[in-house]
């Protein structure tokens, strides 16, 4: 089957129909309309107010050698080789994860809090504070808060040089200072003297029984370590980032972790144990144990 002309409209159809052999109609159109705007700035409506727009040979080869990328389940976004995050523009390769709604709903609560207890808008504040974001990746959450929260002081840690070699770029391109560092929060080899104001993370918590029910695109391209963790000790992230918390977050400061949704009561129970208060358990748009947020540790 060829490709009946070069006109846009016979390429996105032509194309499409490759795709639905292992992705659903929706789907499928989605990502070629995602293609035609990273590559053509080629949008839906262009498409409709110009129904005999065309595209040269080289052009069609670039969707061309794209859908073929697709058809092994590598994720659209590693193909263009970025996404979307909070109306910002992120660099992603399979050394990071790709940013989810989910996260990003963490990040906008993150920011709505703090704009309710300072009750002004940042842009004007003369107050300062610090944040920390644990497993970085391709500092979606640092960035994001840096860029809503200008007089925030952002550090961003991640274990994989890799993961932090897309995350300065991607700061750099939204034009941000972070202060990045390279460690693992499982043995810090290096002191960490800051204290902070908010301490955030999204670590891996995708228990390796849960796999089976993962999308190839998932299991095939983004980077495992960033996602799983062992059915023995599925909370091990959150433990050492709790109890790093207890020294190094200030009065008055809070953590706020994204979870797996089968494991809230049990986060929760840590949170507890670990002595910190107001705990809260916080849904996601899918009405999903998603997020814990915590104040500061107590001693007693």
């Amino acid at each position: 089957m060829k490709i009946p002309s070069n006109l846009v409209r016979d390429i996105k159809n032509y194309y499409c129909d490759k795709l639905c052999s292992i992705y659903d109609k929706d789907e499928s159109n989605a990502m070629i309309l995602m293609l035609f705007e990273f590559y053509f700035n080629i949008n839906r409506v262009k498409m409709a107010l110009e129904p005999k727009l065309r595209l040269s040979e080289s052009e069609i080869l670039k969707i061309h050698f794209a859908v073929k990328d697709l058809l092994k389940h590598k994720p659209v976004q590693y193909v263009i080789g970025e996404t979307e995050f909070c109306d910002l523009r992120f660099k992603v390769n399979e050394n990071v994860l790709i940013p989810r709604p989910e996260t990003s709903e963490m990040v906008k609560e993150i920011y709505n809090e703090q704009c309710t207890i300072n009750n002004l808008t940042f842009s004007t504040s003369n107050s300062q504070f610090s944040i920390l974001d644990i497993g970085t990746g391709s500092g979606c959450i640092a960035i994001t808060l840096a860029k809503k929260l200008p007089n925030a002081q952002v550090f961003a840690l991640d274990i994989s040089e890799k993961a932090l070699e897309v995350a300065k770029e991607n700061a750099i391109n939204n034009n941000v200072n972070i202060t990045f560092i390279q460690d693992d929060i499982l043995s810090l080899k290096n002191s960490i003297e800051t204290k902070f104001d908010i301490i955030v993370s999204n670590p891996p918590y995708v228990r390796n029984m849960e796999k089976s029910g993962m999308c190839d695109n998932v299991l095939s391209w983004e980077p495992h370590n960033a996602l799983f963790v062992s059915d023995d000790d599925p909370l091990i992230f959150y433990r050492k980032i709790l109890e790093f918390a207890k020294e190094h977050l200030n009065e008055n400061g809070e953590v706020w972790l994204e979870i797996n949704e089968f494991l809230g009561k049990e986060m929760f129970s840590l949170c507890k144990e670990l002595d910190f208060y107001d705990v809260k358990l916080l849904k996601d748009f899918r009405g999903r144990d998603r997020f814990i947020r915590s104040g500061e540790h107590k001693s007693f």
